[in-house]
């Protein structure tokens, strides 16, 4: 059976409300809130790293490996129904080396249970 209209507007408000915190807490770089974004079992594609299979993984990512010192993720449109989503914007920040980083992004996802259950990111190159 399906969900009310009420039902899926309200489940369709809290995913688009996912994707902004998303970019929120990783603008903050508070990698513990990545907890209740993201589900237990996330699989998160990006370019130039091989797939990053579940939440440990992912928080290992950024907390270790992430090339990007700070930044700020500007969201142009964030577009969600009822079990996937996609957002664009542009990120402006700084690499860990000191480089400047100014990158159009797309981003596509699947939810489940709340959270962000697939994640694939889209760059115009494998650097940030």
């Amino acid at each position: 059976m399906r969900e009310s209209n009420v039902d899926l507007s309200v489940s369709i408000a809290q995913n688009s409300n996912l994707v902004f915190e998303l970019f929120h807490v990783i603008d903050l770089s508070d990698w513990q809130a990545l907890k209740n974004i993201f589900h237990e079992d996330i699989l998160y594609e990006r370019p130039g790293y091989a797939k990053f299979c579940g939440l440990d993984r992912l928080i290992q990512f950024y907390q270790r490996e992430r090339i990007i010192a700070s930044g700020t993720h500007n969201i142009n449109k964030v577009i969600t129904e009822e079990d996937s989503g996609a957002c664009w914007g542009h990120f402006i920040g700084v690499g860990k080396n000191g480089s400047s980083i100014d990158e159009l992004f797309a981003e596509a996802y699947s939810f489940e249970d709340g959270k962000i259950r697939t994640r694939r990111s889209y760059f115009f190159r494998p650097a940030v």
